[in-house]
């Protein structure tokens, strides 16, 4: 093909689609689908401001996108939907990037991996906090072997999101932020990890603090703060923590092997530690920043990552093998998000330890195949597992209307 042709499933990422993808020559966004027509609109705007050369088809209803001619499409809708759209969109004959998160329960993640596997389509999770410069050397530096083998390793995402709720929640009761437990959103944290060191989780503990009384005005009956204790198939052991922590820095990782360490510093730096094989405690320690790999994606959001995600996806799709090896796969991606999936089975059980299953194996798949446990009830069905496992009072509509009004009029938490 001489361009891949892209579909976006969802307004706002449309925009910034639009924004991205004119300057990658292989591509053009030919269609883009939201339910919420003033969405779409914005979208229109961005096209004729950048003087998009391409006549872009617009959609408010999924069924009649998903026939419209395309080779790939991006999901950017709620993130507690995104695999059964990216199961339509693989069966079309699409290629798919999807946005955060990957699944909402275990049944989907087998029937996702099945999907892929059965089309032979190109799948990409677009977890950009891997793509930094930083995380992409941590990721060289272990994969090098220079810091032997991976004991212990943190990845923090600490964003209070109070700020911003009303605007990305819009005051609806039922928006999948409102609902989602502490756990869910949690690849952020554990995304660069695994991807740095090419593991995979075997086990997870979950843990969460109580929702407090402005997420909770605001809207949401969810713990507020989560962490999870993962063990990786090395028997290497991760922390991993996130979500509505008011801080001065949005995330953090760091990887410890057994000849030396290495962190994510501040200002675009990388900490280093390294030993030469028996020579304990005499190593070389170094603070320094890294180059990135393609110098145009330094101008694009969360520094550099959302460029990386979508232009390893265009390469892939065309027979690139750099990119086909750059992309977060189906199996990464399902990996990345089963420790939150499994997690809310971990608090509710008081805090247990539960087993990650390894989905790249056939034979260990049926035991999830109807496993459809979440904090979603539309998908959970009698296997409903509440995000409000602290047992906090129900929100009154009041707290919505006045979320809505917030929205409706631009203002803030």
């Amino acid at each position: 093909m001489d361009k891949v042709r892209i579909g976006v499933f969802g307004g706002s990422r449309g925009r910034v689609a639009i924004r991205q993808l004119i300057d990658i020559p292989e591509c053009e966004v030919v269609a883009i689908c939201d339910k919420y027509e003033p969405t779409l609109e914005k979208c229109r705007k961005v096209a004729a401001e950048t003087n998009y050369p391409v006549d872009i088809k617009y959609f408010t209803s999924f069924d009649e996108f998903i026939e419209y001619d395309m080779d790939a499409v991006i999901l950017a809708n709620y993130a507690h939907e995104h695999a059964p759209f990216a199961i339509r969109c693989l069966r079309s004959g699409k290629h798919v990037m999807s946005e955060c998160l990957t699944m909402s329960c275990m049944k989907e993640a087998v029937e996702l991996i099945e999907a892929v596997e059965e089309t032979g389509k190109i799948y990409a999770y677009a977890e950009n906090y891997c793509y930094t410069k930083v995380r992409w050397e941590m990721r060289r530096l272990y994969r090098s072997g220079v810091l032997g083998e991976l004991q212990y390793a943190e990845g923090e995402y600490l964003h209070d999101c109070s700020p911003i709720w009303p605007q990305i929640t819009y005051g609806e009761r039922d928006h999948w932020r409102n609902l989602m437990p502490s756990t869910f959103y949690c690849t952020h944290s554990i995304g660069p990890i695994l991807y740095m060191t090419g593991l995979r989780p075997v086990q997870v503990v979950a843990f969460e603090t109580p929702v407090t009384q402005n997420m909770h005005n605001l809207g949401s009956n969810s713990g507020t703060f989560c962490m999870e204790a993962i063990t990786l198939n090395n028997g290497a052991i991760m922390k991993s923590v996130h979500y509505h922590i008011k801080t001065n820095r949005k995330s953090r990782y760091q990887l410890n092997g057994t000849l030396g360490g290495c962190e994510d510093m501040s200002g675009g730096q990388i900490g280093v530690y390294i030993e030469q094989p028996g020579h304990n405690g005499d190593g070389e320690h170094k603070v320094y920043s890294p180059e990135p790999l393609i110098a145009e994606a330094e101008a694009s959001g969360h520094d550099g990552g959302d460029y990386y995600t979508t232009h390893y996806f265009v390469k892939s799709i065309l027979g690139d093998k750099d990119a086909l090896e750059k992309i977060v796969d189906v199996y990464q991606a399902v990996e990345m998000c089963m420790p939150g999936t499994l997690g809310l089975k971990s608090i509710a059980g008081g805090n247990i330890p539960i087993k990650c299953p390894n989905l790249r194996n056939k034979e260990e798949r049926d035991a999830y195949r109807n496993d459809t446990a979440c904090a979603f009830k539309e998908i959970a069905g009698d296997q409903y597992i509440t995000n409000n496992l602290q047992g906090m009072p129900e929100i009154p509509d009041s707290v919505f209307e006045e979320v809505k009004r917030k929205w409706q009029n631009g203002i803030g938490g």
